[in-house]
């Protein structure tokens, strides 16, 4: 069970307020990271995002033996940091939120085994969309049962 992820854009709290919009959630000060801010859906699973300033940097023992935050004056643009989140949107609904950001999203089929919309935040990273459709289609496919179908016929027919 996912419950939060971070990760670091260039306007933290205009990107949670565009989150919460998609996700239904409320966003709230981060205060371990000065400028980031948490989305949470409010669910029983605690589902967030948390968005970082960019360039943040997590680091072990930075803080009292735990883990703190530094900034990094050269952060890359792109990353292959990634998430897949189910929305209570429309496709229609996501690309009317992309195009009044001016983000760049796009319907994609990910091997003909499920189906997602691209949505990159900033025009930097992306987020893996599924409406309630797509995400049927997507535990479907992540379903034991597929998933040993898929190394069955992987591994040959071996077990």
């Amino acid at each position: 069970m996912l419950h939060h992820i971070s990760i670091s854009v260039k306007n933290p709290q205009h990107v949670a307020n565009v989150m919460a919009e998609i996700m239904h959630g409320t966003v709230v000060p981060f205060s371990p990271n000065p400028g980031g801010y948490m989305m949470l859906v409010g669910d029983e699973f605690g589902t967030g995002i948390e968005f970082y300033p960019l360039g943040s940097e997590l680091i072990p023992d930075k803080w009292e033996g735990q883990a703190g935050f530094q900034m990094n004056e050269h952060p890359a643009n792109y990353t292959s940091v990634h998430a897949a989140i189910s929305v209570p949107l429309t496709i229609e609904e996501i690309e009317r939120i992309g195009a009044r950001e001016g983000w760049r999203m796009l319907p994609c089929s990910r091997n003909d085994i499920f189906d997602v919309v691209e949505f990159w935040l900033e025009n930097r990273l992306m987020l893996e969309l599924l409406t309630p459709e797509m995400t049927a289609k997507y535990l479907d496919a992540t379903s034991q049962q597929k998933l040993a179908q898929r190394a069955n016929s992987v591994a040959g027919g071996r077990t």
